[in-house]
């Protein structure tokens, strides 16, 4: 039997986090509240939060933002707006640079690296009028699905503490989940914004390569698989973020000059009635499920159909183990071209997780035709799936193969019986999505009956993202599983 749906019936002290991001964008602009009332606001909540799941870290010195949210006040007052995000709280993912604040990267190789520049759209936000007040914990280099390192510790799960917050934008998915956060950013190279959105019972948005300007870096012509997106607790608050975050970049050779960030202000309503979904579940019983996993996103597809969509499974042929080995041959190459340097100095290569040495050794060992090899691997995948977009508007599947688990294993060694042979064979359905390098949505999709989060992918043809929104708005609308509140937030 399914479980229910707890009723949400939180009565929250704090009216300014309790918004969505859409409306206190408008309540800031319309000056019914100060940008200093709003900073003041989410500092109390990460104050009484954080200490339980350390989601934000490298919190700056409060009275330097006080003022500059004074200063974003008195440029609303000359009626002059940076754009929506003017006066919203903010702390970037600790991967990518942000100007004047630490960037550790998760590593004691880089504790207490002050960087000199932002990123392509940490530089974006900012200049939208964003005030940094932090950064969002994520592990060593961004590797595997759980968030913790030797710099700052374990992040915790909104909805029990004791559990993993998923990542690697996992400070990212607890601060919206907690309300300590309006929205956030992150990246997602094997799930990084999808499995802590499933997690933590929000939306987050894998884009289409190019869609965020993602660098800039030494290694801008292999910037395929990672890529910069937002993080919501709904739909139309992730549009809007990334309409701040995304455009073109000349730095960066895989943004489109003429892909205008605006679309995503457009509304998000639309016809879906007839639109066909394939159901790719666990790929043919490749990927292990935990128990209850499948049932739970099966039962969610029956929001699908209420819309007005056809939903149906979809069978193909093609080996999955061959994908996921080319994947991990890309992943490892791509890993070990920019970080080998940390693996030839003695002194850090000592400081290095394990599996970032695996990463690293496994790439050097590397020959040019197995790269070859693995990139005509998922040149076929993507022409299978270029097939199936010929015959369904979407493709649908389970987020994660496991609910949240303890939060100080570092990752599950088994799912239903299945031995783990990699540290990121777990996530092995995030795979798909990156190696087609395909817009993928995860969104809520219920609870397991300890009241876990689960979440699923909603997957569309090449550069749909706006459509894939579209989509996602609707089903959470019909759905309503993300006006399901933690329970930190009811005490």
């Amino acid at each position: 039997m399914l479980p229910q749906k707890p009723e949400n019936n939180l009565s929250e002290n704090n009216s300014i986090v309790s918004m969505d991001a859409c409306q206190l964008s408008r309540r800031i602009h319309a000056r019914e509240i100060s940008c200093l009332e709003v900073l003041d606001a989410f500092h109390e909540q990460i104050d009484r939060f954080n200490p339980v799941v350390n989601a934000i870290v490298a919190r700056p010195e409060r009275e330097s933002l006080r003022e500059l949210a004074r200063e974003r006040d008195a440029q609303l007052s000359r009626g002059q707006s940076l754009g929506p995000l003017h006066g919203f709280p903010q702390a970037p993912k600790d991967i990518a640079p942000v100007a004047d604040m630490v960037t550790t990267n998760g590593s004691p190789i880089f504790k207490g690296q002050i960087t000199k520049i932002d990123s392509a759209a940490n530089a974006n936000v900012r200049a939208g009028g964003a005030i940094f007040i932090g950064r969002s914990n994520s592990p060593e280099f961004g590797l595997g699905g759980h968030t913790f390192n030797p710099v700052y510790g374990i992040t915790r799960n909104a909805f029990n503490p004791a559990r993993s917050a998923g990542g690697s934008s996992g400070g990212a998915g607890v601060s919206l989940a907690l309300r300590m956060l309006p929205v956030a950013d992150g990246s997602d190279m094997m799930g990084s914004l999808r499995t802590p959105a499933a997690f933590n019972n929000v939306f987050g948005f894998r884009t289409s390569p190019g869609c965020v300007p993602h660098g800039p870096g030494e290694e801008v012509f292999f910037q395929q698989f990672s890529v910069t997106g937002p993080m919501a607790r709904n739909v139309p608050d992730l549009a809007m973020l990334l309409s701040v975050q995304s455009g073109f970049d000349s730095r960066l050779p895989l943004t489109r000059r003429h892909d205008d960030p605006r679309r995503f202000n457009a509304p998000l309503e639309c016809e879906l009635k007839g639109k066909r979904i394939g159901w790719l579940g666990s790929l043919g019983n490749h990927l292990p499920m935990e128990a209850g996993m499948l049932e739970i996103c099966e039962h969610a597809l029956s929001h699908f159909k209420t819309l007005g969509c056809e939903v149906e499974s979809v069978v193909t042929n093609f080996d999955f183990e061959q994908l996921f080995q080319a994947w991990i041959t890309l992943r490892s190459f791509t890993f070990s071209g920019g970080n080998a340097q940390h693996y030839h100095s003695a002194e850090k290569r000592a400081l290095l997780k394990p599996e970032a040495v695996w990463e690293i050794e496994r790439g050097l060992k590397l020959t040019g035709p197995e790269v070859f090899n693995a990139a005509k691997v998922r040149t076929a995948w993507y022409m299978e799936l270029n097939r199936l977009f010929k015959q369904y508007d979407f493709l649908v599947m389970p987020s994660t193969q496991v609910f949240p688990f303890i939060a100080e294993t570092h990752w599950p060694k088994e799912i239903a019986g299945k031995p783990m042979d990699t540290y990121h064979r777990w996530m092995e359905s995030v795979v798909a999505a990156t190696m087609a390098g395909l817009p993928t949505l995860a969104a809520p999709a219920g609870f397991n009956h300890e009241g876990l989060p689960v979440g699923i992918q909603l997957i569309g043809p090449q550069q749909a993202d706006f459509s894939v929104l579209q989509l996602g708005h609707a089903y959470d609308l019909a759905s309503q599983y993300s006006q399901t509140l933690s329970p930190l937030l009811k005490t």
